[in-house]
């Protein structure tokens, strides 16, 4: 088309101004020819994106409740491993045989480097995935025999990377306790030293904080998970770093608050920066799925053991993963 009109130009068949109208109105065709198919493009890629969500959402769940189960009543928040065996491949198990007790109410740290087995270990207590071999009992319960959703309402979690949704910080923090007045969820951000940033934020609690947290900083976000966990005030609590992102005067008022709650629980704490784990009535050091050693701090500083070699490393600018 552009070739033909050239060519009547150069005999003279048509004006200059005919030729740059006609010109420019081929170039506005293609523009909108180009742009139609860049947005069909996009909402195939979007078909795909949905095609791919619907297939995760109607996947079975591996993990199931057994008939009939019954929900998980806590009233001595006791945790016994009995001869666990797991593995992420059954060939190459991580646990093998591995028991433990922890006492209601005791306070119990996790250490060790990287893939020992601490998270792993948390994991199976929430049951996100089936043993092999042996059981986990909670107060004398077998979880695998009672529903999961009880199991998971009984135990808060404070993770290292917190999860937010786009919805009000109001909302977000009753998402510990759904049932939650307003009130309570005012005290509770305020017992973890989140209610005077959001104070000074426009909308106060009506505040929206953008997909995964976004608008808010991760020492905000941290703190808003833990007043998540005061407002839970489940039974036994799990702590996964969860002071990491906080300075240190935020972090030493979060202890406080935190050590309250933990008065009434079962707590078991993850921590890579050791010093945090000195009030702990336990700490297990992992190593290769197994417990290699199990006391109070200072035993196992006596001992002049791993847990030892862990602290010297710290203490010396190294901190293990």
């Amino acid at each position: 088309m552009f070739g033909g009109l050239l060519i009547s130009w150069q005999h003279k068949n048509i004006t200059v101004g005919d030729f740059t109208l006609v010109g420019m109105l081929t170039f506005s065709a293609l523009m909108y020819v180009w742009w139609c198919a860049f947005q069909f493009g996009q909402c195939v890629r979007e078909i795909g994106k949905i095609q791919n969500a619907l297939s995760e959402l109607l996947e079975g769940h591996d993990i199931l409740d057994a008939p009939n189960a019954p929900p998980l009543v806590i009233k001595t928040p006791e945790i016994v491993l009995d001869r666990i065996t797991f593995g992420y491949d059954a060939e190459r198990p991580l646990f093998q045989r591995l028991s433990l007790r922890i006492k209601a109410g005791e306070k119990i740290g996790l250490v060790g480097f990287s893939g020992a087995g601490k998270t792993t270990f948390i994991q199976l207590l929430l049951r996100f995935y089936d043993l092999q071999a042996g059981s986990i009992y909670i107060d004398g319960q077998n979880i695998a025999e009672v529903t999961q959703g009880s199991l998971r309402q009984s135990i808060a979690m404070i993770p290292q990377e917190s999860m937010l949704f786009h919805r009000s910080l109001m909302e977000n923090i009753r998402y510990g306790k759904l049932t939650a007045t307003d009130e309570e969820v005012i005290e509770a951000s305020k017992r973890a030293e989140c209610h005077e940033f959001i104070s000074a934020l426009p909308q106060h609690y009506h505040t929206l904080v953008g997909e995964r947290g976004i608008k808010l900083s991760g020492g905000q976000r941290q703190r808003i998970a833990i007043a998540r966990a005061i407002l839970k005030k489940a039974p036994i609590l799990i702590l996964d770093e969860a002071t990491a992102a906080l300075d240190s005067v935020t972090e030493e008022n979060i202890q406080h608050s935190l050590k309250h709650i933990m008065q009434d629980a079962t707590a078991i704490v993850i921590a890579h920066r050791l010093s945090t784990l000195a009030n702990m009535d336990r700490i297990l050091v992992f190593s290769q799925g197994k417990i290699i050693e199990d006391g109070s701090m200072q035993a196992l500083l006596d001992k002049k053991g791993h847990f030892t070699e862990l602290w010297q490393k710290q203490k010396n600018g190294f901190i293990p993963g």
